[in-house]
């Protein structure tokens, strides 16, 4: 099942994908694809609605992200060994994490807003984990399987000066707004036949730079999901970004960043792909 919302910023409705033209509102069943629909079950919910078909076609409405704002964006960083090695830096031991403010979930062609005082802003393609089921101090990492409700494309767009120059955590180089483009679909996980094994793209004005596979991470998905239980409580309708592989700006040499006028187009095989345009500060 392919989860959307369309519609204005703060009006979007749930729909489910049926191909590129058409989609059924599923509006009547849930509000929105938010805590609450996924702790009712999710996806699931939606089984009867999306068999009585109804399909509606697409009118050029707006994407928004496939769902609405988490309770809290995890982030893991250096999770990819390729990625790891272009930055100069160990591969970890163990995850390493921090967040996103929520408020920077934006939809997959909505503009990245480049902010004051920035001076390196770059790109991050990801794989998004979406959590479906309130989930802590899972005993195995086979457990972890049944947690998540899906999967999405995600832009983990970073200001390189904010998190690496200014001291104190990398979440202030990660929150500012629509540092967090995501969709344009949720996925559910019986629609991947390997989450392990998807590719990996991402160009900057038509220029390749990211190309790479969920085959090249660190931890995958199900432990990245059994670790985080160890530390905190998942809830419910929470986003995990899981790392991005190598051919980032600032891995290039010379370190290329985003400019406004900029366009940057990315996707992973069977997740579909976003594109975004840069614009400069408020």
């Amino acid at each position: 099942m392919y989860l959307m919302r369309i519609g204005a910023p703060g009006a979007e409705k749930p729909v489910v994908r049926v191909d590129d033209r058409h989609y059924i509102d599923v509006s009547d069943v849930t509000p929105d694809f938010d805590e609450r629909f996924f702790a009712a079950g999710g996806p699931a919910l939606l089984a009867e609605r999306v068999a009585a078909g109804e399909a509606r076609e697409f009118a050029g409405e707006r994407i928004g992200a496939p769902i609405a704002r988490p309770h809290q964006i995890l982030c893991i960083g250096l999770n990819y060994s390729d990625h790891a090695a272009e930055t100069g830096q160990a591969v970890p031991d163990e995850p390493i994490l921090f967040t996103k403010s929520p408020n920077t979930l934006v939809g997959p062609n909505d503009d990245v807003r480049i902010p004051r005082g920035a001076t390196k802003t770059d790109w991050e393609v990801e794989l998004g984990i979406v959590i479906g089921r309130r989930t802590s101090y899972l005993d195995s990492v086979e457990e972890a399987r049944d947690r998540i409700a899906g999967y999405c494309v995600v832009n983990d767009v970073s200001e390189r000066a904010f998190q690496m120059e200014r001291g104190g955590q990398w979440s202030k180089g990660k929150s500012a707004e629509t540092f967090n483009p995501a969709g344009p679909w949720l996925v559910t996980p019986d629609e991947i036949a390997d989450v392990r094994n998807l590719g990996m793209w991402l160009d900057v004005n038509g220029v390749r730079r990211q190309t790479g596979t969920t085959k090249t991470m660190i931890f995958d998905p199900y432990v990245i999901v059994h670790h985080l239980s160890q530390f905190m409580v998942l809830e419910p309708g929470d986003l995990i970004n899981t790392g991005t592989p190598p051919g980032v700006g600032m891995g290039h040499d010379p370190q290329i960043w985003l400019q406004p006028g900029d366009v940057m187009e990315l996707g992973i095989d069977g997740l579909g792909s976003q594109r975004q345009h840069v614009v400069g500060p408020r």
